[in-house]
């Protein structure tokens, strides 16, 4: 025993008031007492931008956050295991693989998947949710819409475009949403492919119906009875989507698109390192951070192409 405490010392190191630790992935994150466990595990599971995720993925969350404890896995599954929500609800990751498809992407944003959601509701006027996804960061957005016509997806798609930039392809179901001419000539305006699912493939739109899935699970658990709030939870739901962990690409989607960990209110709350550390407003040496971390960034992008 004090064999092993001393072998696992020299990853441990005090910065008073608090304990760290370089993590296996040589990230350095806080130590967290037995006190803060339990309101960390519900700011990373049930707060505002938790998205009522399973264990495992919980547990990810908080290391993300920049915490960590030894039992932190097997906390955050038993955390989940009595979440109310979640047992009366159903947890929304059942499984984390998403299905392959049959397209591979060279670029992040090159193909997007498009689908409407709903009818839910009234919220706000609103009764449906336009969502698309990028098939290679997972990163979504999503907006709220009064109808589900061609209008709202021409208005979506060039302020998606204006965002992004032009993708490669355009993948949507047959509705007459999608199949219109409005929208064709915008997708003829900009160069973009348009695909639309085949009875003989039907995962061609498997990454936007997970991606629905998740944030029809994500609105559940977050709206009051009613279920009328749920367009005001939107953003919130697209913030827990776009932390949480991702397994086809080892990563979170914001992660992948901007090359950091998102930080999240928890992590001010409870004084992660970077919450602890004074801003440095010197503009070369941000620079010259930011220059190693977009280089970084390509071999993350490179792995999840792969």
């Amino acid at each position: 025993m004090l064999k092993k405490f001393l072998s696992d010392a020299k990853y441990y190191f005090w910065d008073d008031p608090y304990l760290f630790r370089i993590c296996a992935d040589q990230v350095v994150r806080r130590c967290i007492p037995e006190d803060e466990m339990n309101e960390i595990l519900y700011h990373c599971h049930a707060g505002p931008t938790g998205g009522h995720f399973s264990g495992n993925r919980t547990a990810r969350r908080v290391l993300e956050c920049g915490y960590y404890w030894p039992t932190l896995f097997k906390d955050a599954n038993s955390y989940v295991a009595s979440c109310d929500r979640c047992q009366r609800v159903g947890n929304i990751s059942k499984r984390d693989e998403m299905p392959q498809t049959y397209l591979l992407p060279c670029e992040v944003f090159d193909v997007w998947g498009i689908d409407f959601v709903g009818p839910f509701p009234s919220s706000r006027g609103n009764k449906f949710i336009l969502v698309a996804i990028d098939y290679v960061s997972k990163w979504v957005e999503a907006i709220a819409s009064p109808t589900n016509d061609a209008r709202v997806v021409v208005r979506f798609v060039k302020k998606l475009f204006s965002r992004f930039g032009v993708p490669k392809v355009l993948i949507s179901d047959r509705g007459t949403h999608f199949r219109n001419d409005p929208l064709a000539r915008v997708l003829s305006k900009y160069g973009v492919q348009h695909r639309q699912g085949v009875a003989y493939h039907p995962q061609t739109q498997g990454q936007v119906e997970n991606a629905n899935r998740d944030l029809k699970a994500i609105l559940e658990n977050a709206v009051a009875q009613t279920r009328k709030d749920w367009s005001e939870k939107l953003d919130d739901a697209l913030w827990a989507f776009r932390t949480a962990y991702k397994t086809p690409i080892g990563t979170t989607p914001f992660r992948l698109v901007y090359g950091k960990s998102c930080h999240l209110p928890v992590e001010v709350e409870h004084r992660a390192l970077w919450a602890l550390r004074t801003v440095c407003l010197d503009s070369s040496s941000a620079g010259k951070e930011r220059f190693f971390q977009v280089n970084e960034l390509d071999e993350w992008r490179a792995q999840a192409f792969h």
